[in-house]
């Protein structure tokens, strides 16, 4: 996918997704100019996130 394409499905502004990426924040690729990520990996990435996030309501 492309920044602006995960940008879109996480419905944040580029900017952040090229923020996160240059600080290593969100799993990406930079291939030449361009960053890459590929979905599978930012939807584990997601997931990990909501899960320490909402800990507390999940179940043990």
């Amino acid at each position: 996918m492309t920044l602006e394409e995960v940008a879109k499905y996480l419905k944040l502004k580029p900017q952040t997704i090229y923020t996160w990426a240059q600080d290593g924040k969100i799993p990406a690729a930079k291939l030449g100019k361009e960053w890459r990520f590929r979905k599978s990996v930012i939807d584990k990435w997601f997931n990990t996130h909501m899960d320490d996030k909402f800990s507390s309501f999940l179940e043990p």
